[in-house]
């Protein structure tokens, strides 16, 4: 008897050091970030949509519902960061797109790499690459686990949307140049762009779409879901009698280029194209050394749209009825790839987006415009009136005053009499909830989720040391703004999107809320690799099914 149970012992143990060396794991992980994707656009066009698609993603995965970024502000490089890296701006150091770096006060581009060159361009397009980002990815984890034997690629229009979610470790990252129509890359990740790159540029792609126009998938007397098609809302393209759909793309091309794709449709149908390609040509999902691979795919075009024609307008019901056949046949092509069940998927957004509040106010709603430019006019003629110096308040981005630090210390200037004088003027100002001087910790006035966001948002060498926080429906611009914006800290900014299908994954729904922040360790947990080093998230264990 006792020999028998030394000998089940053995076999216990033998299976679980089997398992601990030998995690499962997906051949191939691919992560969609749909930039300024709204979490009720699942359900706001879901009549119209196909099985294949997004109702496909809902009733094979799981949907955390109430998924919430948890910093301010929020925009697309800090989302790119936030999901891959399980943290916010105080700690990865992506604090904007652009900032001001405060011991140099000099202007900073959030994948800026004045040390590299472009490879498939001579443009200073190409001189990118993820240094700036100061904490590790869910996709460097991956790596250092399999002894970088996995693979990973990142690919967007938007080159922070390609750059930052592949991490340091990437085997490369592609974005578009507007200039050429081209795919490139820069000498961080490789020397030459590969064959398969030059041959896909070759297509010229760009052009062929752009020249098909872009047509609404139905009639528009069906888009019930939106305003009218010409509205005050909308921008317009130089040339262009209305906003309107159907849109000439070959004839705005002549004035606008390889630019305009961004605008359209078309401009996720290229860039899905390119990720295609990669899963043929690298072989993801088919790796020799059995190891996992990784493709994060960012698609731009539904922030481009929502910037010029806002969520009300029929270009936003169309482009998402388009990206439900777009999923539908992404979703295929990685099962015959792939193979169903070998892959796991997940669908997640940057941040999410205001409606017009030039419209929101025309339908009797409270909003308004924060007048980013004219308030920093007057902060710097008060300054001067009372200084004697001109332009002491060097930028108002991010909503975030930064000071001309160097002018301060040169000049021996009371810079907490500066400060106090900011705030004092800022706090007067139509839609402005609060002002804090983050030196100090002035965050402690507000609610809690609004000093959390805020101080999660602050990075003291790339952030400005006031941070401003506007009332809900304002945004920074002009009474005249068309489209949408978004960068608050408002639901409507800030609840996104997060649903996960394929291998390791539960079917179900959960209101539960989640953050951002909590989405790289759940890839964590589902891959058994360590979460990144800078992740301050939690798994969300409701999702895996293992």
């Amino acid at each position: 008897m006792i020999k028998k149970m030394l000998i089940m012992m053995c076999v216990g143990l033998s299976s679980l050091t089997t398992f601990a060396q030998s995690p499962e794991r997906p051949k191939l992980v691919v992560g969609l970030m749909v930039d300024q994707m709204r979490w009720d656009y699942l359900y706001r066009f879901a009549e119209r949509y196909g099985e294949g698609g997004f109702k496909r993603l809902l009733n094979e995965g799981f949907s955390c519902e109430n998924t919430l970024i948890n910093y301010i502000p929020t925009y697309t490089a800090i989302g790119h960061s936030s999901v891959y890296t399980g943290s916010v701006p105080a700690i990865h150091g992506i604090s904007g797109n652009d900032w001001i770096m405060e011991q140099t006060g000099k202007p900073m581009y959030c994948t800026q790499d004045d040390n590299v060159v472009g490879v498939g361009t001579t443009e200073a397009e190409g001189k990118q690459s993820p240094r700036n980002l100061l904490a590790s990815t869910i996709t460097d984890q991956l790596k250092l686990a399999t002894n970088f034997q996995s693979k990973v690629i990142g690919i967007a229009i938007k080159d922070r949307g390609g750059i930052l979610p592949a991490g340091h470790f990437a085997d490369a990252a592609y974005w578009f140049e507007s200039k050429s129509g081209n795919w490139i890359t820069s000498n961080f990740y490789m020397d030459k762009l590969p064959n398969w790159v030059t041959d896909f540029n070759k297509k010229k792609l760009a052009e062929k779409y752009l020249k098909q126009d872009w047509k609404p998938s139905y009639p528009l007397s069906t888009y019930t879901s939106s305003i009218a098609d010409d509205n005050i809302y909308e921008g317009k393209f130089a040339g262009e009698a209305s906003p309107t759909l159907p849109r000439a793309t070959s004839k705005l091309m002549a004035s606008e280029g390889y630019e305009l794709i961004k605008t359209t449709p078309m401009g996720n149908t290229l860039t899905l194209d390119l990720a295609k390609a990669a899963i043929e040509n690298e072989k993801l999902g088919n790796n020799p050394t059995k190891s996992t691979d990784f493709l994060c795919v960012s698609l731009s075009a539904t922030d481009y749209v929502g910037h010029r024609y806002s969520l009300s307008s029929v270009e936003i019901e169309d482009i998402y009825l388009k990206l439900d056949h777009e999923l539908a046949d992404l979703f295929n092509y990685l099962d015959k790839s792939v193979g169903k069940g070998n892959y796991t998927f997940f669908l997640t957004a940057d941040h999410a987006a205001s409606y017009n509040s030039r419209y929101f106010m025309d339908m009797k709603g409270n909003g308004g415009y924060f007048p980013g430019r004219q308030i920093l006019t007057a902060l710097n003629d008060n300054l001067k009136a009372k200084f004697g110096q001109e332009k002491l308040v060097k930028s108002l981005m991010n909503y975030q005053v930064h000071l001309d630090n160097e002018k301060i210390e040169t000049l021996k200037l009371d810079e907490e009499a500066i400060k106090t004088d900011i705030i004092k003027y800022l706090k007067k100002q139509d839609g402005v909830a609060f002002v804090f001087d983050m030196s100090k910790g002035d965050v402690l006035q507000a609610p809690l989720a609004i000093r959390e966001k805020a101080i999660n948002g602050y990075h003291m060498k790339r952030s400005g040391v006031i941070q401003i926080v506007v009332e809900p429906q304002w945004y920074e611009g002009s009474p005249r703004s068309t489209g949408t914006t978004h960068g608050t800290w408002s639901s409507f900014d800030s609840h996104i999107p997060l649903v996960f299908m394929g291998w390791g994954i539960k079917h179900g729904v959960s209101n539960k809320a989640v953050n951002v922040t909590d989405i790289a360790p759940t890839l964590a947990a589902l891959l058994h690799v360590m979460e990144p080093n800078g992740s301050i998230g939690t798994p969300i264990v409701e999702v895996l099914g293992q």
